[in-house]
């Protein structure tokens, strides 16, 4: 057998050297980069965490402290305890913006669940035109709501188009903008108005998936259009129509933007438009706001619109069971 020379084997140690440093270099970088991994994504997630932090958790946790104080603007208040939560209690305004948010939920919620679900059935059919239909009713959804509530105000106004259409047919002028109940259910048409278009979009995304073997073996079984719509479309997207309550129901009980341009500041007749959200606003700006009521009764809304949501989950668990 041939034994290598003593002079071979320093030579091809000293090939061989550089490549174990590089082996062993990328050996070390590579734990550098296992023992960096860990922390890598909160590196990349602490923009948003920061954000989040500072315009939502740190907000809501400010109004829950300050509903403990009698904090006003310009003024820094002391613990009162429940104090302002008793004095909610006996604040007829509150309970009038209590019963105007959950009056608005009751109305808004059902028709935004319904109406909604029927558009996106009339506009998935491939017609001539549909495009130009799905546009249309979903224009009012990318419209400012200021300049929506601006609009209507005019078309409601005694001296606005309605008025004079009913007036053209004989009718006698409607005070829907002076008249208390008229008034609020103004502003839930619109409000109801402007959500089809978005929800209509939710509907369709749903009713994609629905496989049309289902419609088809309903219509042989001789299931008719209202029978094919109870048994096969909205068990196929109820989970949806669980998901747009939800939604709607929180933004109806928060509403503002519509009521306020509607009613005006001060509610309607008497206030007796005012919402809860308009009676934050009311309560808690100006030079002398009370930031301290205004944030107890941002927490009850809170409160609620949490119960709001959890009801409806759990009445999409009875059904499913």
């Amino acid at each position: 057998m041939k034994t290598p020379s003593p002079a071979a084997s320093p030579a091809l140690s000293a090939g061989d050297a550089p490549r174990a440093t590089k082996a062993a270099r990328a050996g070390r970088a590579g734990r550098r980069v296992r023992r960096q991994l860990p922390t890598s994504p909160w590196l990349f997630a602490a923009p948003g965490l920061v954000i989040v932090g500072w315009f939502i958790l740190y907000p809501f946790v400010s109004t829950v402290l300050n509903s403990f104080t009698d904090k006003r603007q310009l003024v820094e208040g002391k613990y009162v305890g429940l104090a302002n939560f008793r004095e909610l209690l006996h604040d007829d305004m509150f309970w009038i913006g209590l019963r105007n948010s959950t009056l608005y939920v009751l109305v808004v919620v059902p028709a935004l669940v319904v109406l909604p679900l029927l558009l996106a059935m009339l506009v998935q059919k491939q017609i001539p035109g549909i495009t130009f239909f799905r546009s249309a009713f979903y224009t009012p959804v990318v419209a400012s709501i200021v300049v929506v509530g601006l609009i209507w105000v005019w078309m409601l106004d005694e001296r606005g188009l309605v008025n004079a259409v009913l007036e053209a047919v004989g009718a006698g002028k409607v005070g829907f903008l002076s008249d208390q109940w008229l008034l609020l259910f103004s502003a839930m048409a619109v409000t109801v108005w402007k959500g089809l278009g978005y929800y209509m979009i939710i509907y369709l995304a749903a009713l994609a998936n629905v496989p049309r073997e289902l419609h088809e073996a309903a219509a042989v079984d001789g299931a008719g259009p209202i029978r094919r719509f109870v048994s096969v479309t909205v068990p196929a997207v109820r989970s949806t129509m669980v998901l747009v309550a939800a939604l709607s129901s929180v933004a109806a009980f928060k509403v503002f933007s519509e009521v306020y341009l509607m009613a005006g500041p001060a509610g309607g007749p008497a206030g007796e438009d005012t919402t809860l959200v308009m009676l934050v606003q009311r309560t808690g700006t100006g030079l002398t706001g009370r930031v301290g009521y205004a944030s107890a009764i941002s927490v009850v809304i809170f409160v609620v619109t949490v119960a709001l949501m959890l009801l409806v989950l759990r009445a999409d668990r009875k059904e499913n069971r």
